[in-house]
């Protein structure tokens, strides 16, 4: 049953002993729900902006103990104004009417919730206000009691979830002169980049971009170890195009080491299995090119994205991986997951071998503050799956093996290059 408190501001004391040590959220760690540009997230403000009803605010998190579970809210509100605000955590709902006192915020309490089962849960908060009445600049959310001992929420303002990886051990003296994976994107939210092929000097694979576009991308890194501005980069260091296909446009990108990206706007399928292809031809002692092939599942041909004169190289590929990465945190909290399978290398000399081992890892932030990380074996195939706050995880550096296909691409026609410059 839902209850209602008025109650004016008020400092919350905390009473003596471990079960009451208070636990505090920022709001800058909540999503927004349906629309997560419906007010304004940041780490000095909080959550501003908030005058949609229809708007819902959640924080996720894992329980750890049964019992009893006090939650108050901090906010700020114009002094004398009101808000009538609703939480709901593990199925039961409360409420409160605060007010406000001007710039100083106000630490409201909802009555006591009691949590039955330990694990995530989800807390909501809705504006039971009009529409186009502010609701408040919410600044955390509090909790303390007994279910709150142990507790593990992000506590960080990134609200991605945690970058995944699947390594793939090779002998080592190998060269790897193409590097071949299949991936199928399971889910498809906004902004999730899934990886098939990535080695020491790029990556290639298919992203979500927006609600309607959907792009295959192929990237190649500079030498010289430039973090952020490919305009610091000696024209010594930098990867040259060599090729690109039809529809693919191609240019510089930065911040994340830097070099030279390419994309091709292609609606690939979530479901449907896609088809990558990287090779590398070293052209001299300090040279290689790197290709990236998509296969067109529409066309039935595989089609060039791109091909990069990479320099202080002259070798093979190595270092070779795959991912998923969600690079938009407004939406951290929906769950990923892909299948990557029927790896496979072909050596200098023509000869294929089959990958069927990978080991997992993540990025710091599945370290400590998002722990729904994963990685396992699915329908023959290796899986990558993180965020949706799902219980458990996969320890970092554990390894996996897939049943073997034994059957490798046979069907590799491919374009034609320039002649090496």
């Amino acid at each position: 049953m839902k209850t209602l408190r008025y109650l004016f501001p008020l400092i919350f004391v905390a009473c003596v002993g471990e079960s009451n040590a208070q636990l505090r959220i920022p709001a800058c760690t909540a999503y927004l729900e349906p629309d997560f540009e419906g007010a304004h997230i940041s780490t000095r403000s909080g959550i501003t902006g908030w005058q949609d009803s229809g708007l819902k605010v959640l924080w996720f998190g894992e329980l750890k103990h049964t019992g009893g579970l006090e939650c108050s809210l901090v906010l700020r509100l114009a002094a004398g104004a009101e808000s009538h605000l609703r939480l709901t955590v593990a199925g039961k709902s409360h409420e409160i009417l605060a007010r406000g006192s001007g710039t100083n915020p106000v630490t409201v309490p909802f009555k006591a919730f009691d949590i039955a089962t330990p694990g995530y849960q989800r807390f909501t908060l809705e504006s039971l206000n009009p529409s186009g009445k502010s609701a408040g600049d919410i600044e955390a959310l509090v909790l303390q009691g007994p279910a709150s001992e142990e507790a593990h929420f992000n506590l960080k303002a990134r609200r991605n979830a945690a970058s995944v990886h699947l390594v793939y051990p090779v002998p080592k003296g190998t060269n790897v002169a193409a590097f071949y994976c299949e991936l199928t994107a399971l889910e498809d939210p906004l902004w999730s980049y899934y990886m098939a092929c990535g080695w020491h000097r790029g990556y290639f694979g298919m992203q979500v971009n927006s609600p309607t576009e959907r792009r295959i991308i192929f990237s190649v890194w500079d030498s010289g170890g430039e973090a952020v501005d490919r305009g610091k980069v000696a024209g010594e260091n930098r990867v040259t195009l060599v090729a690109k296909g039809a529809g693919v446009d191609a240019g510089d990108f930065g911040n994340e080491g830097t070099g030279g990206h390419s994309h091709l706007v292609y609606p690939w399928k979530t479901g449907e299995m896609q088809r990558f292809l990287v090779t590398a031809k070293p052209v001299d002692a300090t040279h290689t090119i790197f290709s990236g092939y998509y296969f067109q599942p529409d066309k039935k041909e595989w089609a060039l994205i791109s091909s990069w004169k990479a320099p202080k190289e002259g070798g093979y590929l190595r270092g070779l991986y795959s991912f998923s990465e969600n690079f938009g945190g407004a939406n951290g909290n929906v769950l990923r997951k892909a299948l990557y399978g029927n790896q496979w290398i072909r050596t200098a000399d023509g000869q294929w071998f089959e990958l069927t081992t990978a080991t997992f890892s993540h990025d710091p932030t599945g370290k400590t503050d998002r722990l729904d990380r994963f990685m396992g074996v699915e329908n023959g195939q290796f899986f990558l799956s993180h965020g949706g706050f799902v219980p458990g995880s996969t320890p970092f550096g554990e390894k996996f093996t897939r049943p073997a296909g034994g059957k490798q691409p046979t069907d590799l026609k491919l374009p034609d290059l320039p002649a090496a410059q």
